[in-house]
């Protein structure tokens, strides 16, 4: 069964598992796997305009962080462990978000993509009207 999330207004098949082909005895797991974590970042990105979510030992986080620094765009970080680490973990980050890898960068509550995504949203100036930034500024 497919699920829709909306975002622009616009529906985004999502091939989502149907809670109705989850046997009961398990529906409690799947709902409580690694929920602290996920529950981190909801929080973060409710209470911050810019989030980046990454890991560390991968450039790409580092990357978008230093893209928002240059573009002088105040964002906040959570670094959830490395490759030799914590991957079960960050897997229920990738499976909440639909994101396949990090970093995850969320705007004004949005996930807009990782860091090439970030940088082409710096470039057309579409991050700063995200933001709610003026033109120019």
């Amino acid at each position: 069964m497919l699920a829709f999330t909306l975002f622009k207004g616009l529906a985004m098949p999502r091939a989502i598992l149907d809670e109705s082909h989850i046997h009961t005895a398990i529906r409690e797991k799947i709902a409580s796997h690694q929920q602290a974590m996920v529950q981190e970042v909801q929080t973060a990105v409710t209470a911050h305009a810019v989030v980046v979510v990454g890991m560390g030992m991968n450039p790409f986080p580092r990357k978008a962080r230093r893209a928002l620094d240059a573009a002088g765009v105040a964002h906040h970080y959570l670094e959830y462990g490395s490759y030799f680490n914590t991957w079960r973990e960050r897997n229920a980050l990738k499976m909440w978000a639909g994101w396949p890898t990090f970093p995850m960068v969320f705007v004004r509550g949005n996930l807009v993509g990782g860091a090439s995504e970030l940088d082409k949203l710096i470039a057309s100036g579409e991050l700063k009207t995200l933001l709610g930034v003026a033109p120019g500024l």
